[in-house]
This record gives C-alpha cells, sequence and structure tokens, in this order.
C-alpha cells in the first residue's frame, strides 16, 4: 500500500524518482474504497493444487478481494471431483454478464498442441474476447501466457529442443516498472514448458515490452504498454516441492527427463529443495494487485472501456 504524506511536502519528488509508491493527501481524501473483483481461470489439471498456489499470493495483501473461481465448460477435468467443480467453479456462461478488475488465466499441459487442436480454445477465446470489456488487467502464466500473447498480439510460441525446466536467475530490464518495484536486480523463478515465446518477437510489437528476462531461460515477464495485459512465462506460483513431483512423475513414466537446473543443491535428486524465489514471486503478485488493479481500475466497473 502507499504511503500517504502532505501535498507539499519536498520528499515526495526525492521518493517518486526512487520508485517509492506515495499518494498525497488530496488523492487520499477522494479516493472510494470497495473490494476488488478478480476472477481465476484454472486451466491446470491439478485445480486444488493451483487454486491453492495462487490464493496463497493473493492473500498476502491489506487488500480485500471477492475471488470468483472459472473453470472451462468445453472440457471435462479428470483430476478433480465433480463436487468440487460443481460447489466452488462457475462457467463462462454463468459469467459473461459480470465486470471484474482483474483476471488471472494459469497455465495448462498442453504447450506440444497447436493451439487451435487445444479441445477448449474456442471457449477461451470467447473469454480473453469477453476480457476487453469486462476485465480491467488481466495476469496470464505460462501457457496462459502464451496462450494470451498469441490471441491478442499474434506473437506465436515455439518448440524448444528440450524441456525448460529448473529455478533460473532473471534480470529486470526495465526497474521503472511499478510491477517490478522492490525486485532485486537479479531474481530466481522457476520454469517448466516445453515451448517460448521468443523475445525478438516480443520486441517487434510496438504495443508490448519485456520487463525481465533470463539469459538460459528467455523472457520471464512480458507486458502490453497500455497495462492491461501481463503475461508471465514461467512459475513463479509453485510451491518449493513442485518441480521435484513433476520430475519424479516423469521418471515414473520411464520419460527420463533432465534434473531441474538450479533447484536441487548440486543438481542432486536425492536432496530436499529450497525454494529461492518466494520473496519475489509474492511481490509480483502484490505489485500487480496493487499497481495495475487497485489503483487504476475504475470504481463503478460499468465504466470499464474496450482494450
Amino acid at each position: 500500500m502507499p504511503i500517504k504524506i502532505p501535498d507539499l511536502l519536498p520528499a515526495t519528488g526525492v521518493l517518486e524518482n526512487e520508485n517509492i509508491f506515495v499518494i498525497t493527501e488530496h488523492r487520499a481524501m477522494h479516493q472510494d474504497i470497495r473490494p476488488l473483483r478478480l476472477l481465476l481461470l484454472n486451466l491446470m489439471p491439478t485445480k486444488i493444487v493451483t487454486e491453492t498456489q495462487i490464493l496463497r499470493k493473493l492473500s498476502n495483501t491489506p487488500l480485500q478481494i471477492d475471488i470468483e473461481l472459472l473453470r472451462m465448460a468445453s472440457h471435462e477435468s479428470q483430476n478433480v471431483s465433480e463436487e468440487h467443480l460443481a460447489m466452488f467453479y462457475r462457467t463462462f456462461e454463468e459469467i459473461q454478464e459480470e465486470r471484474f478488475d482483474g483476471m488471472i488465466i494459469t497455465g495448462a499441459p498442453v504447450e506440444l498442441l497447436d493451439f487451435k487442436d487445444v479441445d477448449y480454445w474456442d471457449e477461451l477465446c470467447s473469454i480473453m474476447a469477453w476480457s476487453k470489456t469486462n476485465v480491467f488487467s488481466t495476469l496470464h502464466i505460462c501457457w496462459g501466457a502464451q496462450a494470451g500473447i498469441y490471441y491478442h498480439y499474434g506473437v506465436d510460441k515455439h518448440e524448444l529442443d528440450k524441456k525448460c525446466s529448473g529455478v533460473f536467475p532473471h534480470r529486470v530490464l526495465k526497474p521503472s516498472s511499478p510491477l517490478v518495484r522492490g525486485f532485486d536486480d537479479v531474481f530466481n523463478a522457476p520454469h517448466s514448458r516445453y515451448t517460448e515465446v521468443r523475445a525478438e518477437d516480443i520486441v517487434a510489437n510496438p504495443k508490448l515490452e519485456i520487463i525481465a528476462a533470463s539469459d538460459e531461460a528467455g523472457v520471464f515477464i512480458a507486458k502490453s504498454t497500455d497495462s492491461r495485459h501481463f503475461f508471465v512465462f514461467g512459475h513463479p506460483e509453485y510451491d518449493t516441492e513442485t518441480l521435484q513431483l513433476e520430475y519424479e512423475r516423469d521418471v515414473a513414466k520411464g520419460i527420463d527427463p533432465e534434473v531441474p537446473s538450479h533447484y536441487f543443491p548440486n543438481d542432486d535428486p536425492t536432496r530436499t529443495p529450497l525454494s529461492t524465489w518466494r520473496s519475489h514471486a509474492q511481490l509480483l503478485y502484490t505489485n500487480w494487485l496493487n499497481y495495475y488493479v487497485y489503483q487504476a481500475t475504475p470504481y463503478d466497473l460499468s465504466e470499464l472501456s474496450e482494450i
């Protein structure tokens, strides 16, 4: 949250130049406050695990957030009970007349399929089209980021020679962005994917910018210049053991996967991994909520304009 200081205090300009979030008394007196409406479109098969991971990141903030969980009606989930879906999730048909301050679209294990071969692609396109008028800011994660940047900006994904799996060092490329406020110059983040979106394709589009990237893992964070779409090509929400469980699952399947990079101590999968990305993951979600949802969305959601 911002610090509130007198309008004419000399420190105001200094702090703003240091990328510290301040709010003047005049603005504070005229702010209207209400709970944020947030929609979580959960495309992961392990829905309970994923919803828990993301809700954990959203909860560590003083903001009051009303969460709606959304599922794809055109896809039959195999790893969660119908009772859980019926009790906690809604379909697009049920919410399409509503408006939301923000939306999160998760990843999905369908990277090696062409977008149009994903059984719920048409429904997802309908949701992303609807979001232009009914959602103020959307955060796309991993495959959700690849799908979103393709749908909205025509930037395609490319298959990698081998799976990108591990915890990689990243560099902040635009430190003035409020999205990475508080980040170290170099920070860690997990990736787990078979495809990538290339930096040169993003840079070629004047409506997009890259915020953070890794020499090994490629682009990590990109966004639209109007700050309505955010694309995170890794998994900052992952728990400490998530990559380990994925690795052990693939070993059990006989896939013979490579050991996730920079994850197990000394790259030894018999040793217990440590989380080295948790604080920056929390900052990412908190900054998005604060600067691009709470501070930017109209108080009256009926005033949302098309992107």
